[in-house]
Order: structure tokens, then sequence, then C-alpha cells
């Protein structure tokens, strides 16, 4: 059943993942749903079989593929507005991010979330002042990461060692890009999964909270899956962008 207010959301790094799975939610509930991909058929396949080919009528009607890089400001700035009335969105989902060499233990683009926080930032400026619509804030929430707290440790004993070897790298780019996004001065809520894997959002999650004084509410745990993330990404952030989030303004770290 569609919800009773239809939002404008913009999907950045949705062709798999936590932003997929929230992009489906919104999807479900027929809010316009806005996608910036770099290679458009990496979105298309999801919601196409094998045999069908990624045609505009196989495509959910409330969707639009964007193609453009989530590092261009002037291609994020081009889906802030919705494709049907022309009306700024309600939120942004930013969920894109970049896999560890194995060998290296490197990145292949070392600031990509840094990068994409900052062309985010400028987009919405500048859509607002061309619009000259101060007042226009929607709800941005960035997918982060646990292990990167300033209040202390929020992942089990047992995965620190992993988490400061391993995960040195894509650690360094969300803290710069959670930066970024905390001195914009946007409507933000930082969502910090645990350990991500596959699997369905069956389990309970709970969740962990922090503001800018500190930990409100404490919870660790191992796992949680990108089903479950997007899941709890959709219904207690996005469908509440119109009328606030209670978790507008902290960090949210989110576990089995």
């Amino acid at each position: 059943m569609a919800s009773q207010q239809q939002l404008g959301i913009v999907f950045l790094g949705a062709t798999g993942g936590c932003g997929l799975s929230a992009l489906r939610r919104a999807l479900d509930q027929g809010h316009e749903c806005i996608a910036l991909c770099r290679k458009r058929e990496r979105l298309e396949q999801h919601f196409c079989s094998g045999q069908q080919e990624a045609e505009a009528s196989r495509l959910p009607h409330k969707l639009v593929i964007r193609q453009g890089d989530a590092h261009d400001w002037a291609a994020v700035a081009s889906c802030l507005r919705r494709p049907s009335n022309g009306g700024l969105v309600d939120a942004v989902c930013f969920s894109i991010g970049g896999s560890v060499s194995p060998w290296t233990l490197g990145m292949e683009e070392p600031h990509v979330c840094r990068k994409g926080i900052e062309a985010l930032v400028k987009a919405l400026k500048t859509q607002r002042d061309t619009a000259g619509l101060s007042s226009w804030r929607p709800l941005v929430v960035m997918v982060s990461t646990t292990g990167i707290s300033a209040h202390g440790r929020d992942v089990p004993l047992a995965l620190v060692p992993l988490y400061r070897l391993l995960l040195h790298a894509p650690h360094r780019d969300k803290r710069e890009a959670e930066a970024q996004a905390q001195s914009s001065g946007e409507r933000l809520v930082l969502v910090r999964p645990s350990l991500l894997v596959n699997g369905s959002a069956d389990w309970a999650v709970r969740v962990h909270l922090e503001g800018p004084a500190g930990v409100e509410r404490r919870e660790i745990g191992y796992t949680i899956s990108r089903e479950a993330v997007g899941a709890w990404i959709y219904e207690c952030l996005l469908a509440q962008a119109a009328q606030g989030s209670e978790y507008e303004g902290k960090a949210v770290g989110l576990t089995w």
C-alpha cells in the first residue's frame, strides 16, 4: 500500500547492499526515487530477469535512473528535483563506498566517501541558492560504519584487531566523510552498521545511539544484514523525512 505522503528521495550508491534494500522499500511504498549510477545497468539488472532487457516499461514507474558520477556535484544537483513536478526532494540516501584490496589493504579510490559527501554538500547548497529557498533542508542519511566512534568502543573486543589492521583505509575515509557531513549544516543522520552480511531482515535490530554529548544508548554486536540495514533506514529515517526523525543530528549504530 502506498504511503499517504509521496516523497522524493535521491539514492547515491544504490546498485547493491544497504542502498538497494532501502530503495526497494521506498519504491514499494510509492515514493518517487531518483538514483544516480555510473553504470545504470548495474541497477537495472536488479529489476529485470536475465531474459529481459532493461526497458523503461519493465522498471518500477516511480524509479528514475540518472547516469553520472557521485563525485560530480553537478550530476548530483541534477537529481535534487523531482521529475514528476519539478519540486525539490525530501531526502538523500548516501551509501557509496569502496572495496579493500586483499593484497595492499588499501582502496583503489582512497577518498571515495569523502569526495562523495563534498559533492553532495556543494550540490545541496547550489540547488538551495538557485531556488532561493534557504529553508530547504532535505534529510541526508549517510551510511558509515562502526569502529570509528569518538565516544569509545562500539564493536566487540574480538573484532578490534580486524577493524584496526584490515579496515584502516576505509575507516579513515568514513571518518573524513562524517566530519564533512557534520560540518555542513544539513539535516543529517549517520548510520553505522556492524559488519555487513547477506541474508534476510528477519531478526530484531538493536540500535546504538550517539549524540553530540556522547553515547545515549549502548548496543554492541558482531553483524547485521544489508537487507536489515536498508529496511531500518527506510522505515525509521526516509519515510519520516518530511516530518522529521528522532534520530536527526545523531549517529546510529545498527546491529543484531
